[in-house]
């Protein structure tokens, strides 16, 4: 049996910018159906101390061979103007809590049982097409509130927008009271991401696609 190496996985991962199919065909498509991905708390804990690795892969640390705990998830997407068009250069950082519900943040309680081996923060500088990508973890609730992963756009030094995802179809999104703060509606559903299947992975990974459009009043 062949021995899996994650560092070689790791590398195949970084040197890979192939995603999926646009959902737009054309430049500005539709530009006027695109509903507007609405401002959301920055939070208590965006890290007050980066780690050492702060690269777009977040299950592996460096060249450690031990991943983090936790649903493998290939999270990608586009950085949208309100006009549908792509965000060249735009900085897309990431952070959210590990497989235990603990976040990176010094201050964040459970410090002692988080997972070193995940790296909780990560960013990624979007292509021509506004493309990002992150290797991560499926987000988990902790007290107060449902499975969340933070976002913060910026561009030229700019912050151009601070949001959060949330996963599509769990039960306790309904009772927390950030996202019951986006009204009802296309604004509510644009923010509801679907976790699936990676087809064909043997390890149990998920694939989870969301496209930022800016154009809200920025936060952060």
């Amino acid at each position: 049996m062949d021995r899996h190496n994650p560092s070689s996985d790791r590398r195949r991962f970084l040197g890979t910018l192939a995603l999926g199919a646009a959902a737009f065909t054309s430049r500005g498509l539709f530009a006027d159906e695109l509903t507007r991905t609405p401002p959301q708390t920055e939070g208590p804990f965006y890290p007050d101390r980066l780690p050492l690795d702060t690269d777009n892969d977040l299950v592996i640390l460096s060249n450690n061979f031990t991943p983090a705990v936790g649903e493998v998830t290939h999270l990608t997407g586009r950085i949208l103007d309100a006009q549908g068009e792509p965000v060249k250069n735009a900085l897309v950082e990431i952070w959210q809590v590990d497989a235990k519900a603990v976040y990176i943040h010094t201050q964040c309680p459970g410090q002692e049982k988080r997972d070193k081996h995940f790296q909780g923060y990560g960013k990624f500088l979007t292509n021509a097409k506004g493309e990002y990508r992150f290797r991560t973890v499926k987000p988990v609730p902790y007290p107060g509130r449902t499975p969340h992963i933070h976002y913060k756009i910026s561009k030229g030094g700019r912050t151009l927008l601070v949001t959060q995802c949330y996963v599509k179809g769990e039960a306790q999104n309904e009772r927390d009271g950030v996202f019951r703060s986006i009204p009802v509606g296309k604004a509510r559903e644009s923010v509801l991401v679907a976790f699936e299947p990676l087809p064909k992975s043997k390890a149990g990974e998920l694939v989870a696609k969301w496209d930022v459009v800016l154009g809200g009043t920025p936060r952060g």
